[in-house]
């Protein structure tokens, strides 16, 4: 489904900038400093970055953080998720808080579950689970180790040892 790209990959980067955290529209880059994993499709876009502890600033501190995904597909995008951490878990094992998100309210369409409107709900069905709020009033999506997917290659990508 994902195919290894890298964080100044222009198609990549025109599909980062129309999603809704892009700082900078046009910018070569579209990925945090330090270590990441970005995938692509011709229709979605993924992020991985796997920050360094000691410079976060959140309380996940030590997860992976899946700073971007913008599926204009009509792929499934629970399904997309998935992948996504399964490529991610064929470069790097789990850190033992897993994989953390954060869905901004005022910038998505909410899905209603069980009467109530749920921000990043594409990320529950996935198995993340919601945990709280950032400081900033974000959604805060946690998917737990024993709750990710086998790791699998995507297209392009080895297994790192």
């Amino acid at each position: 489904m994902w195919e290894i790209s890298h964080r100044a990959d222009i198609p990549a980067r025109l599909i980062a900038d129309r999603h809704y955290n892009r700082q900078k529209v046009g910018s070569p880059q579209f990925v945090p400093p330090g270590r990441c994993l970005v995938l692509k499709r011709h229709d979605a876009l993924w992020v991985t970055s796997y920050p360094f502890a000691e410079y976060v600033r959140h309380a996940w501190a030590g997860a992976f953080v899946n700073s971007l995904f913008r599926n204009e597909s009509d792929d499934i995008a629970s399904d997309m998720i998935r992948e996504a951490v399964a490529a991610t878990l064929a470069k790097w094992p789990s850190p033992p808080l897993g994989m953390i998100t954060f869905v901004d309210a005022k910038k998505v369409k909410p899905t209603k579950v069980r009467g109530k409107n749920v921000f990043g709900w594409s990320y529950g069905k996935a198995g993340f689970e919601h945990v709280g709020f950032t400081k900033g009033g974000l959604w805060a999506w946690q998917l737990k180790p024993e709750n990710m997917p086998e790791p699998k290659t995507a297209f392009g990508q080895e297994y790192d040892l």
